[in-house]
Formats: C-alpha cells, sequence, structure tokens
C-alpha cells in the first residue's frame, strides 16, 4: 500500500466523524462495551492506544463491535505494525514517523495516520506521498493557531491533531479548512470505564460528534 493509497484510506476515516477517541483499555472487559457506547454515540473510528498490557486483546474484541472501525496508536515499531495488523486494526496511528515504520505499514498495508509537528516534518512526510498526518502534541506544539498559518504554505496537507484538545478547544481545530477532525480522550474517561458507566460514555460521544453541526 503506498502512502497516496494510505492517506485515501485515513482520509475515509477521519471524515468518519469529528472526533476519534483516544482509548486506553486496562481492563479486557471494558472493551467491547466501550467500543458499543462510543459507536451508539456517533463516534465510530477508534484508536487503542497501545499503551496497556491488554492494549492488542483490546483491538481484536473491539473490532468484533458492528459499526465500529478499531485502530492501534502509539505505533512506534515495526513489531508494534505487525502485532497491530494481527489483531485486526484497520488503521495504525503514530506519534512521529520512522522510515522502518513507514516501510513496514506499506508492506503489511495497514493505512497509517504518522505524526508530525514542524513545517519541516510535514513536508517530508508529504514529499513521501502523505497527505494526511496527525499533528501531535497539538496544544504544546503550537495549537490551532500553528495550524491556521501552517495552512497557508502547504494547504494540500489535512490534519489529525491530537494533544491536550478537549470539548473546550476542540471547535478552535474543527473550524480550519485543513482539520479534517480531532483525537481525544474526554469521551472515554477512565473514572467512567472504571464504574462501568456506558450511558455516560455514550453521552459524551453524542456531544462530540456534534461538534461540527
Amino acid at each position: 500500500m503506498t502512502p497516496a493509497e494510505q492517506s485515501l484510506k485515513t482520509a475515509e476515516i477521519c471524515r468518519l466523524a469529528p472526533v476519534v477517541p483516544v482509548i486506553m483499555v486496562h481492563d479486557l472487559a471494558q472493551a467491547a462495551p466501550l467500543a458499543r457506547a462510543l459507536v451508539a454515540g456517533c463516534l465510530p473510528a477508534l484508536e487503542v492506544t497501545l499503551r496497556t498490557p491488554c492494549a492488542l486483546d483490546a483491538i481484536r474484541a473491539m473490532a468484533e463491535v458492528p459499526g465500529g472501525v478499531v485502530g492501534a496508536g502509539t505505533l512506534l515499531t515495526p513489531a508494534d505494525v505487525k502485532a497491530a495488523k494481527a489483531a485486526g486494526a484497520a488503521f495504525g496511528v503514530s506519534p512521529g514517523a520512522t522510515p522502518r515504520l513507514l516501510d513496514a505499514c506499506a508492506e503489511l498495508g495497514l493505512p497509517l495516520l504518522p505524526g508530525a509537528a514542524t513545517a519541516s516534518e510535514i513536508m517530508l512526510l508529504l514529499e513521501q506521498g502523505y497527505s494526511v498526518q496527525k499533528f501531535f502534541p497539538a496544544e504544546q506544539a503550537g495549537g490551532a493557531a500553528y495550524l491556521k498559518s501552517i495552512g497557508a504554505p502547504l494547504p494540500q496537507v489535512k490534519f489529525c491533531p491530537t494533544g491536550g484538545i478537549s470539548l473546550k478547544n476542540a471547535r478552535d481545530y474543527l473550524g480550519l479548512s485543513n482539520i479534517l477532525c480531532v483525537g481525544g480522550s474526554w469521551v472515554a474517561p477512565q473514572d467512567k470505564l472504571a464504574s462501568g458507566d456506558w450511558a455516560e460514555v455514550e453521552a459524551l460521544a453524542r456531544e462530540a460528534a456534534g461538534l461540527r453541526s
């Protein structure tokens, strides 16, 4: 899968909803009900970060939920890519980009949302064919004002910013022409997962899904 093909697929996924939940699953029993709540709340694209021991099993469980498109976040190595693909991930997300990581995604056919934070990083990825990128860490790297400015010289690149984004500032990003969606963890707070309050998770998802209405 070429970088251009990957970007076409990631753009399609990013356009499913204004927010991609960034999820950390510590208890495998939470995975399926969490996915059902988020999908019911009209947030079908789900990023499960590979930061917990049960993350890959969570991807497997969530991938079986009808209507969901489950991806693996925090991809750092080719081994991560291989494991995510085997677990059923439909896409991958990385905080940055390395040649080995990009090659692994191309070889295994896993659409990647590669991370960038500077003009040079954005240009290098664009040069290789990645026209859809993750901007990370969004708030710390300049926020919506930076992305608005970078859109002038690089209008062909579209972004999914992640990092420090909440319900309070999400609209600042979503109002920009070069933003496809934002990534955020506020729709799947750990206290709601721990208590199994799936109705509240669904309500948070619906609120997030309405950010572009």
